[in-house]
């Protein structure tokens, strides 16, 4: 485990409810309704939040590495994510598919941009070697 030194940035939540609630940050930011996967009910679930907090931390990843090898992230960039929720042997578990679109830069050099962010992104850190996650250059 790594202990942090200085802490940049604190997201402070308060959820009620649990997957039928609601969850509100403390600055008011985020205000939203909760439930469950996959009901069709009215909010979001924990699962597409994940989701939308990795894709946009790792294309800040990606940015990173793309100014380490002097080049720019094309404005269209994006990155699709999927996270799963499923059961094995009456366990829950995550797994998750990031598929990276990167126009107009060449295969062999998004692989190693997407393999680098993979590496720094701290949401890639928090899941690795617990859950699978596939990496798809589109």
């Amino acid at each position: 485990m790594t202990n942090i030194d200085k802490v940049l940035y604190t997201g402070k939540t308060r959820t009620t409810g649990g997957r039928d609630g609601f969850s509100r940050s403390a600055d008011g930011q985020l205000d939203i309704k909760l439930s469950p996967p996959g009901s069709n009910r009215p909010g979001t679930n924990p699962e597409q939040l994940f989701a939308a907090g990795w894709s946009a931390c790792f294309i800040g990843a990606m940015g990173k590495a793309a100014v380490a090898r002097q080049v720019q992230l094309p404005p269209d960039v994006s990155v699709d994510a999927e996270v799963d929720l499923g059961a094995t042997a009456g366990a829950y578990f995550l797994q998750a598919r990031l598929t990276i679109n990167l126009p107009g830069i060449e295969p062999e050099l998004a692989r190693s941009i997407v393999e680098d962010a993979h590496q720094t992104c701290p949401y890639s850190k928090a899941t690795r070697g617990n859950i699978h996650v596939d990496l798809v250059i589109a």
